[in-house]
């Protein structure tokens, strides 16, 4: 789950995380009302959307730019309203794009330096990992391919947490001195806490600046928090912005279903990641392009199995759908029961192929020949990829 920029500025707050004041808002007349309250000379007005490259896109009406500098009260409210309704193209974004629904307003630092900072969970070591850098405000993927050397790595501990001397010392790698480095101490071990306390998987600062004042301030930042801790965390789950997401996923997620829409023609629906995976790849090597990665778990219901029929029906672009269900813990036969219920409330208008393996194999396959359904039975994975990349050219 990501959040906005505003919202990441809530949570610096919460825990003391230095930054600078600003606001969110919805309209135009808000985001001047935000501006006289900040009370200062000039106003950052940044489009809020969850994508980077803000400040680089370009809304479709040719406006140029998601992130402005304004000067007074009445620029920050024509600011806002060239960019609230209107879609913003990234290099994040693909094409098609995200409309802006909210601008956040903040009073903008005067800046001598920017660095990167980061806290990741390093899958390798199990555990949280720092990168800094002094090479703030760029892609960090830049800096490792063309100046890795200027890149440093801390471990952290995963009980012991992150210690006063490797804040310090990472600090003396950013080229911070004197009363910066117990400020940037403070900031980091402040940012650790906020880590593990809201179970991210990331927290990514970029970019964490000097001020021209000598002060330290995490100014823009990107979260990734751990979905399966979520159920602890109400505040975070409260922050999820679904107007962000593809709705297929969004209503995937209401019933447990793992989905990830695509650009293919051939839907997917099978029980188990590494399963779904060797799917989408047979359909490709078949000729195919899947049209999603879905995943309806070990014990699919018929709820489950409908909901993810409505959802790969949802999308315009496919033409058949692949069933491949391993009957490990789930019986062959329940699951054919389910897919013939699901299919008749949701009326499939389009090839239909089943592939099913494992418990009670033979008694599912009987009960899908005689549903009276137009469902295509298939024998093994590559036989099942064949047939329906035959039946959509077909009915093409």
């Amino acid at each position: 789950m990501n959040i906005h920029e505003y919202q990441a500025r809530e949570l610096f707050t919460k825990f003391g995380v230095a930054t600078t004041r600003g606001g969110v808002a919805h309209s135009a007349d808000e985001a001047a009302d935000v501006a006289a309250k900040l009370g200062t000379k000039e106003f950052m007005v940044k489009a809020q959307i969850h994508a980077g490259g803000r400040g680089k896109g370009t809304f479709t009406s040719g406006f140029k730019g998601g992130v402005h500098m304004a000067t007074s009260v009445d620029q920050v409210r024509d600011l806002a309203g060239k960019m609230l309704g209107q879609t913003l193209v990234t290099h994040q974004t693909g094409p098609e794009g995200k409309v802006v629904g909210k601008v956040l307003i903040a009073e903008p630092a005067t800046i001598a330096r920017e660095l990167y900072f980061a806290i990741l969970l390093d899958r390798a070591s199990s555990a949280p990992v720092v990168i800094a850098s002094t090479e703030g405000g760029m892609d960090i993927e830049h800096v490792a391919e063309h100046t890795p050397e200027k890149i440093f790595r801390e471990p952290i501990h995963p009980i012991l947490g992150l210690h006063a001397y490797q804040s310090r010392k990472i600090a003396k790698a950013l080229g911070l001195s004197g009363a910066q480095i117990g400020a940037a101490a403070k900031l980091f071990g402040a940012m650790f806490k906020l880590f593990v306390a809201r179970d991210c998987s990331q927290i990514e600062v970029n970019p964490l600046v000097i001020t021209k004042t000598g002060e330290l301030l995490a100014l823009d930042a990107k979260f990734n928090f751990d979905d399966n801790a979520l159920y602890r965390q109400p505040d975070i789950v409260a922050m999820r912005d679904k107007s962000e997401e593809d709705p297929r996923e969004v209503a995937a997620s209401e019933f447990s279903l793992n989905y990830i829409g695509l650009d293919g023609n051939i839907a997917c629906l099978v029980n188990g990641a590494g399963l779904a995976m060797a799917t989408m790849d047979i359909i490709q090597f078949a000729g195919g392009k899947p049209a999603n990665f879905l995943d309806v778990g070990g014990g699919a219901t018929k709820e489950q199995v409908t909901a993810a029929f409505k959802i790969i029906l949802s999308d315009p672009r496919v033409e058949g759908i692949l069933v491949n269900i391993f009957g490990g813990i789930m019986d062959c036969d329940v699951i054919a029961h389910g897919i013939i219920a699901a299919a008749k409330e949701v009326g499939i208008g389009i090839p239909l192929v089943v592939r099913l393996e494992g418990n009670n194999v033979a008694a599912g396959k009987a009960t899908l020949a005689s549903s009276g359904l137009a469902i295509i039975p298939a024998d093994d994975l590559a036989d099942a990829a064949q047939k329906i990349v035959a039946a959509v050219k077909s009915a093409a």
